[in-house]
């Protein structure tokens, strides 16, 4: 997926396994978040920064939803450690993380192995990719301040 492309309609099942379509968030905006796995140090302080930051995400008119490719008991296990506001898609077959180019062979310690690259999604009202923060733009700590100052920036 590339900066002006549509994004898919079916997204995923959620946390509870309700089905998460694009059309959900018709006239929003949307901040689609996707990393490697539920309660790690790095997804963590991403998942709480947007926490941190999520009413005045939503007062610019986003919501937000992450998505990995862990299962729907795991994402509810970290939205009620973390006091997560906002949905996780369960993407256990990997089909939204592959049809979004986020998948792929990564390397740690010298071993390869296939996960999820730490990538987010801007998406305009109409459903179409506005940005796309890539793995070594996004700093975990301070992600919704880097999202936020995205839509500062695209407002002048």
């Amino acid at each position: 997926m590339n900066i002006g492309d549509k994004a898919p309609e079916v997204l995923g099942v959620n946390e509870n396994g309700e089905q998460i379509k694009l059309s959900d968030f018709a006239g929003k905006k949307l901040v689609l978040y996707f990393y490697p796995k539920d309660s790690t140090s790095g997804c963590t302080a991403e998942a709480c920064s947007l926490r941190d930051n999520y009413s005045e995400l939503r007062k610019q008119g986003y919501e937000v939803v992450g998505v990995s490719v862990d299962n729907e008991a795991s994402h509810r296990k970290f939205i009620d450690k973390y006091e997560l506001p906002f949905p996780l898609i369960a993407d256990t077959e990997k089909s939204l993380v592959t049809m979004m180019g986020v998948w792929g062979e990564k390397s740690m310690y010298g071993r390869k192995y296939m996960g999820t690259f730490r990538t987010t999604f801007i998406i305009n009202e109409e459903g179409i990719i506005d940005k796309i923060f890539l793995p070594k733009e996004i700093k975990t700590k301070n992600h919704a301040e880097q999202i936020l100052n995205f839509i500062e920036n695209a407002k002048k």
